[in-house]
């Protein structure tokens, strides 16, 4: 039996930015809100009932960098500009305006 031991190089693996965008987005709440609440809710323009103050927290206080490598990351999923498209959609429902937040300057 051998054991091998492979060293990640860093700068070829990229970010998993939909779970640091999940532990962001429930960092002050009981209720965590999972990946896949996280990526349907991008892929469909619509936050899970139950979970707008973690899109409220997500999207106010996130930084840019989180919030653009999620919107790269979902988005190579799907035809571009929708994540930034349904990322407005979910703002306005959580009721969410350009005049707060920096959300608009990245989506």
């Amino acid at each position: 039996m051998e054991l091998s031991v492979n060293p990640i190089d860093l700068k070829k693996s990229k970010p998993d930015f939909v779970s640091m965008a999940c532990t962001s987005a429930g960092v002050s709440f009981k209720k965590q809100l999972t990946s896949y609440e996280l990526i349907h809710a991008l892929l469909s323009g619509k936050a899970p009932s139950g979970m707008k103050a973690h899109f409220i927290t997500l999207l106010d206080e996130a930084p840019d960098v989180l919030l653009s490598g999620l919107i790269e990351q979902v988005g190579s999923w799907v035809k571009p500009g929708k994540v930034e498209k349904n990322i407005q959609k979910i703002a306005k429902q959580v009721g969410l305006t350009t005049e707060r937040g920096r959300w608009h300057k990245i989506a």
